[in-house]
């Protein structure tokens, strides 16, 4: 995994993992991977891959359960949604907004951009 500079790697780990949980690829109720062996596949450190998980357990996304590992809140991937998209409105669309403005892209032009069939 490749980490941005501008967002500590624990919140870049919270987002694999939140992209997991929406590509269904971590189902809901079931475990996900260990601690460590998300260290290994994200060749980071198991105390930052603790911290992100600590922070899945406090939006009562993943569940310990002991002895057993950390599990999936059988809600997950709607809790994750709404996450991501809260994320989205306060983050993610205010830049592309300003970005906009720069480039003097119309919001009609997006939209127009956005609905054509091939993307042009």
């Amino acid at each position: 995994m490749d980490f941005a500079t501008d967002k500590p790697i624990y919140r870049q780990i919270v987002d694999y993992c939140h992209a997991r949980i929406l590509a269904r690829e971590w189902p809901a109720g079931e475990r996900i991977p260990s601690v460590r062996e998300l260290a290994v596949t994200l060749q980071v450190n198991t105390h930052t891959v603790l911290k992100a998980l600590e922070t899945l357990q406090a939006e009562e996304i993943i569940v310990p359960r002991r002895g057993m590992g950390y599990f999936l809140a059988p809600d997950a991937p709607e809790k994750t949604a709404r996450a991501r998209r809260q994320e989205f409105f306060i983050n993610t669309l205010p830049a592309l907004r300003r970005q906009m403005e720069m480039l003097g892209i119309t919001p009609e032009e997006l939209l127009e951009r956005l609905t054509a069939p091939d993307g042009d």
